[in-house]
């Protein structure tokens, strides 16, 4: 079965993940996507993260009625910081039915020579790279490499962390779900706000 690795912190899921993994799902021959939630993304502060088991409920909650789509703790149970590297080998015995594909935004594209044995991933897995404004999806050591183009919503995690921290909507930027949980378990809040 063909496979989408969609890595991320989704520290939160938003729509604009949504749209990118069920637009995979419907113009390329990924049978699924999985979201593969990074505990600790070697490249971002730790401090800004929301436990993982908690982005991960949140991923469950945006995927639930979803066919094709789920969510994955395989990243967990992995030495910390989380090597891409590390989960295709570990991915790859444990799911040898599966055939994995890299999903990546032309601008993490940029840094993939940076990671940690890139050539072996440039030369050994294919990459399904959504164009992102300003970011050529460039990368001539990619033995597979496929150029999509995907709607792109002009929405980040950072973005909605601070529309929380400030006491303002994010309906519309989340799943309903996701928003209502946000809410309810009063995340990204600042503990403690000036007075």
């Amino acid at each position: 079965m063909k496979t989408g690795l969609y890595f991320g912190s989704f520290n939160p899921i938003h729509t604009g993940h949504l749209i990118i993994a069920q637009h995979l799902l419907n113009e390329t021959d990924l049978q699924q996507v999985w979201f593969v939630v990074s505990p600790q993304n070697p490249f971002k502060q730790q401090k800004t993260l929301l436990n993982e088991y908690d982005r991960l409920y949140l991923v469950n909650l945006a995927i639930q009625k979803t066919s094709g789509f789920k969510a994955t703790d395989i990243e967990f149970n992995l030495p910390k910081p989380s090597y891409t590297i590390d989960t295709l080998t570990y991915l790859e015995e444990k799911y040898p039915q599966h055939e994995f594909v890299l999903i990546m935004g032309s601008d993490s594209l940029q840094n993939l020579d940076k990671w940690k044995n890139a050539e072996t991933i440039m030369q050994n897995y294919p990459v399904y790279v959504y164009d992102r404004p300003g970011f050529p999806a460039d990368q001539p050591e990619i033995k597979q490499l496929t150029r999509l183009k995907a709607p792109l919503l002009e929405i980040s995690a950072t973005h909605i962390r601070e529309l929380v921290q400030q006491g303002k909507s994010i309906r519309y930027l989340v799943p309903d779900e996701v928003l209502d949980e946000i809410e309810k378990s009063g995340y990204y809040k600042l503990k403690n706000p000036a007075k």
